[in-house]
């Protein structure tokens, strides 16, 4: 059974769509504003792109900075959070001595970023293990500021973790990181729309977040924001007719490209907020209850112990997985094989290895409970075999 908001997504009614947070969802409504965008667009190209663009990133940064506590003057748009972050690591400079941290939660794709950077370079990576299961946010806190030198030069810290779906204590770990002279890139790519924001009292050095994943735009929109203070080295990936005209010309203009997906930020917002009486703090605590209610599903289905205090979780939530018993299913299936076995009975889910098995669950307004009661009933087949 499927929320009745789930009408306004275009999804499979047949399957249960449990992970939003891999590449988020995008509207029927605004994928039809898209379209529309796309039809002006290909009907005058030259006015789209060299008259009018630039006043229509203007109008969405506005929309954008609104939303997440920032002015403005200190956003830009990119392609998603993974193109952030490199825009941030390939623009500074970086020594052999220098030491960079990040964590075993950090995304994939950003620690392979990470890895070209140091490699090139000759700095040095300072991987932090963050424990899961936990009991508190200082243990991530306090296993961060352990491996601090005086040689780290930049922390990555992720927001909301990928595999580990944790929240955590990020404004904490931005200040007692720069009272240190240590600045930090936060991937923020599954945090906008699922947590509250204000990226200028926040105040880390380099902040990039998905707007295709919890505020629904569509593919292709995210953003960057930089301080004030560190704009002048920043630089994106691709070198253009921007540079070297500031910060904001070089991002906005990177060559030939289809601008919609940034353009449509505005009208996501405006359509999420619209769904429920209370706007976003309702959408996001709404997205957060349910992803608490479908954690103790699971946990009671399978009979393991709370993974992490309940602050700690925004709208998703993983849960390692235990052993299988020997005459299961899921006793000879590795993690690939897992979610093949739960898509084949009509759920869309997320499965990790490392750094130990997890489901991680995602609650989005067209999900519904009993959505989340079939997935705990067939992970206990699956595993238990009962």
């Amino acid at each position: 059974m499927n929320s009745p908001l789930a009408a306004h997504w275009t999804l499979d009614p047949a399957v249960s769509y449990l992970n939003h947070g891999s590449f988020g969802a995008c509207p029927a409504a605004v994928l039809h504003t898209q379209t529309l965008l796309r039809q002006e667009l290909e009907r005058e190209p030259v006015d789209f792109l060299d008259a009018t663009l630039p006043q229509r990133l203007a109008q969405a940064r506005a929309a954008l900075g609104a939303f997440l506590g920032a002015d403005p003057a200190d956003l830009v748009f990119v392609p998603n959070a993974t193109a952030g972050v490199n825009a941030v690591l390939r623009s500074l400079t970086f020594e052999s001595e220098d030491e960079l941290l990040l964590t075993t939660h950090t995304y994939a794709a950003c620690r392979k970023t990470l890895e070209f950077v140091t490699a090139r370079t000759g700095a040095h990576l300072v991987v932090v293990g963050l424990p899961f299961p936990l009991q508190s946010p200082q243990q991530i806190q306090s296993a961060v500021l352990a491996a601090v030198t005086p040689r780290t030069r930049l922390a990555l810290l992720d927001h909301v973790t990928s595999p580990t779906a944790l929240v955590l204590p990020i404004a904490s770990l931005v200040h007692e990181l720069r009272e240190q002279g240590i600045e930090t890139l936060v991937d923020g790519a599954h945090a906008p729309g699922m947590v509250p924001l204000d990226l200028t009292q926040l105040g880390a050095a380099y902040y990039t977040g998905n707007a295709h994943k919890w505020l629904c735009a569509p593919k292709g929109a995210a953003f960057l924001h930089v301080r004030r203070d560190r704009q002048h080295d920043l630089h994106p990936n691709v070198i253009s007719h921007g540079y070297p005209r500031g910060f904001q010309a070089e991002f906005d203009w990177t060559g030939t490209c289809d601008p919609t997906a940034w353009l449509c930020i505005p009208a996501a917002l405006r359509f999420m907020e619209a769904l429920l009486p209370g706007g976003w703090p309702e959408v996001m605590a709404h997205n957060r209850t349910l992803a608490l209610h479908a954690r103790t599903l699971v946990l009671e289905a399978l009979g393991v112990a709370v993974p992490c205090p309940p602050e700690m979780i925004g709208s998703m939530a993983s849960v390692p997985l235990p052993a299988a018993h020997a005459h299961a299913n899921g006793a000879r299936l590795d993690v690939k094989g897992l979610h093949d076995w739960f898509r084949e009975r009509g759920i869309e889910t997320w499965m990790h290895a490392e750094p130990r098995p997890v489901v991680r669950i995602s609650a989005q307004l067209y999900n519904h409970a009993q959505q989340f009661e079939r997935l705990a009933q067939l992970l206990r087949e699956c595993l238990y075999g009962a």
